[in-house]
């Protein structure tokens, strides 16, 4: 009887030792939904022996909104404007660049930008314009040629996705009229408002998120309005489709990965960066999004390979009338919100 008692106090010395063994470490990053190769999350817990508590967004505000209740992330990927107001809150810590190997991949040109001047606190992850998404085999070279207006001819009534968001839909509207994607004039936002109204009385639009990707691939509508990265998967599949940017100016945009300030590994979020922007990793994200890459070398070989004659893979840069998105005050914010409710409303 000693020799099972024995037995049994060792089995259960044995059985506590293994459950007291250090869990590995682990990071929580928030990304916006369909926007990764979920593989390369267990290729990066397996390279580095931790856990990803991966979860996604639908909106830079739904994410804003989640953080700002107390959830704790350490990495998160936001928008250009999103990253400025997290700046300005004092939300995010510096990225420390030396920890990241292959920060001198990036390419130049998305660097610098007013949000994040000094690239202190975001490293760009994808980056693209918002655009018009077109069957060429119904719409005319004369029709989508008149820009965003496209969005209001009466030959296309019924047969129109729009983005189910405040701030591009805003923007169009500004855009069409002459003005400042950043605009904070009230006369200015409110004529923005009476385009979109119109446009929705004239046109019945359909307003969408992802949804907007199966539908454009089964020809569903002619039109619709997109992200780049989305109209670049989209015309993969579906080769009567091609992408437009409006010569009235559009939004180009940056998306970064930051992290934030009470992140609880500092040391393994700079690992996750990194790994991101290795060109194994982001020709692997790249191509399976359909997003452009951040990284030069990825951006180059993606755009001569699998989408070489793929419009929507190179956005426009330069673009005298284009602008990114910066920071709205709250004021103009809550405006904005209360105009953009009463257009969906009619």
């Amino acid at each position: 009887m000693k020799k099972v008692i024995s037995l049994i106090i060792c089995g259960v010395l044995i059985l506590g030792l293994v459950g007291c063994g250090e869990e590995k470490p682990s990071i929580k990053v928030y990304n916006a939904g369909e926007y990764i190769d979920t593989s390369l999350i267990s290729d990066f817990e397996r390279e580095n022996d931790c856990r990803v508590i991966y979860e996604t967004f639908d909106s830079n505000e739904s994410m804003y909104t989640k953080v700002m209740s107390g959830e704790k992330y350490d990495v998160i990927i936001p928008s250009d404007y999103m990253i400025e107001r997290l700046i300005k809150e004092g939300f995010l810590q510096e990225i420390d660049k030396t920890q990241i190997s292959n920060y001198e991949k990036l390419i130049p040109g998305i660097l610098s930008k007013d949000f994040d001047p000094e690239n202190k606190y975001a490293v760009p992850y994808f980056w693209g314009s918002v655009g018009i998404l077109y069957d060429k085999t119904v719409v005319s070279e004369e029709d989508i040629n008149a820009g965003w207006e496209i969005l209001k001819n009466p030959k296309y009534k019924d047969d129109i996705y729009m983005y189910d968001s405040e701030r591009d839909s805003f923007m169009i509207a500004l855009k069409a009229l002459g003005y400042s994607l950043n605009t904070d004039d009230k006369s200015e936002l409110d004529k923005a408002y009476e385009w979109l109204v119109e446009q929705n009385e004239i046109m019945n639009p359909v307003y969408v998120g992802d949804e907007v990707i199966d539908n454009m691939i089964s020809g569903n509508k002619s039109i619709a309005i997109v992200y780049s990265g989305d109209a670049a998967y989209i015309m993969s599949e579906n080769e009567n489709l091609e992408y437009f940017e409006p010569e009235e100016g559009t939004n180009i945009w940056v998306d970064g990965m930051v992290v934030t300030k009470d992140c609880a590994d500092v040391e393994l979020s700079h690992k996750f960066i990194d790994f991101m922007l290795d060109a194994e990793n982001a020709f692997k994200n790249s191509e399976a999004v359909g997003y452009t890459s951040s990284v030069q070398e990825v951006f180059e070989e993606v755009r001569d390979t699998i989408y070489n004659d793929n419009s929507a893979y190179v956005p426009r840069q330069g673009g005298a009338k284009d602008e990114y998105f910066r920071y709205q005050d709250a004021e103009t914010k809550k405006y904005c919100a209360e105009l953009w409710t009463k257009v969906k409303s009619q």
